[in-house]
């Protein structure tokens, strides 16, 4: 291990990110598996959202929407039959349980649509408030050990426990805020796109039930069932 009596300057300035590692203690061990669960689950959402823009299709959405208006519901559920857009899943899984509840079965496809957009958003938020709070544990810890050798008495000979302590305290601060701030970013970024998502499937929600009202009062006449 690296031993302890060296300036404080060079413990935080010239070290190692290894080196600093082993100054921070024990509490980088959790600090890293914290740090380990954050980016795996970055990375897994940011792979979703790119895969989720892929598969949009707004022109298959309007083109559903443009046949519901015409009374054409066969029409529409062909339309997005095949797409893979999660707004068109949706009017498709409505439309062809209209039957029964209209509004129920678009309530329950959004539901599960947007499940999807939620997923290991609360271990980020999990993560991202941990990583500060592992830091202050961190600091505390090394600062009891500091004062634990400056409560020996002969402080030239508890040095290197001093300079270690002072250097856990503010490597472990350090690590526990830049964690939370680099989890800040995409935490907020995918809490967006949620919000997105949300509104997609609002609007979608809200033209439906104009058209479906508009067609009524058109053309009074039974829906055609798939």
């Amino acid at each position: 291990m690296i031993t302890a009596n060296l300036p404080l300057a060079l413990l935080l300035g010239d070290a190692t990110p290894m080196e600093l590692f082993i100054k921070g203690e024990w509490i980088m061990w959790p600090m890293a598996l914290v740090s380990f669960v954050m980016i795996t689950v970055v990375v897994e959402r940011i792979i979703f959202i790119v895969r989720e823009n892929g598969t949009r299709e707004p022109e298959v959405v309007e083109k559903m929407l443009e046949a519901v208006e015409r009374r054409d519901i066969e029409g529409a559920l062909a339309v997005g039959g095949k797409s893979k857009d999660f707004i068109a899943q949706i009017l498709v899984y409505s439309l062809s349980n209209r039957e029964y509840s209209l509004s129920n079965a678009f309530v329950r496809a959004a539901g599960q649509q947007l499940s999807r957009f939620t997923q290991g958003m609360a271990t980020l938020d999990t993560c991202i408030t941990a990583a500060p709070l592992l830091g202050l544990l961190g600091t505390v810890t090394g600062m009891m050990r500091t004062f634990g050798a400056l409560g020996g008495g002969d402080i030239g000979a508890a040095a290197g426990t001093i300079t270690g302590g002072v250097a856990e305290a503010l490597i472990a601060t350090a690590c526990g805020l830049a964690v939370a701030v680099i989890g800040l970013f995409p935490y907020n970024y995918l809490n967006a796109r949620e919000l997105q998502a949300k509104q997609e499937v609002a609007d979608a929600s809200h033209a439906l039930e104009i058209l479906l009202k508009k067609g009524e009062t058109n053309a009074p006449f039974a829906l055609k069932k798939s």
